[in-house]
């Protein structure tokens, strides 16, 4: 005998060994679950942002926030040779800006908000 083919008393297709009482908290438990998970990880999808212009011929400006508009005073940014020196060093101010005398040679900036969070701006790439 088929367990999914049975019919209750009432005619109604019903599974062999299941019990309304016990299915519907399991049910329930799952969906709020479900819901649970699904609304709380957008709220935690943003990435870094942060882009550098040159000010003048001996400055740089770097910016820096997350993709969701929010700013991102007091993150940490670094400026870093080729040979992994690090030259510079700092953290976002208030309005999420750096400003920096331009180092000779070749180096890149480093804004580091964590974990999966970095961005690296090569010196080749700001003008």
């Amino acid at each position: 005998m088929n367990p999914f083919s049975s019919r209750s008393a009432e005619g109604s297709p019903s599974v062999q060994g299941t019990d309304k009482n016990t299915t519907r908290p399991f049910v329930a438990g799952l969906l709020a679950a479900a819901a649970i998970l699904g609304l709380s990880s957008p709220a935690w999808a943003h990435n870094p942002v942060c882009y550098c212009d040159a000010v003048g011929e001996t400055q740089i400006q770097c910016m820096g926030g997350f993709s969701d508009g929010s700013d991102a005073p007091g993150v940490p940014i670094e400026v870093i040779s080729y040979d992994e020196q690090v030259l510079i060093s700092g953290v976002l101010d208030g309005d999420s800006t750096f400003i920096f005398d331009r180092p000779e040679g070749e180096f890149y900036v480093l804004f580091d908000a964590g974990p999966g969070h970095t961005v690296e701006i090569d010196y080749t790439e700001i003008q």
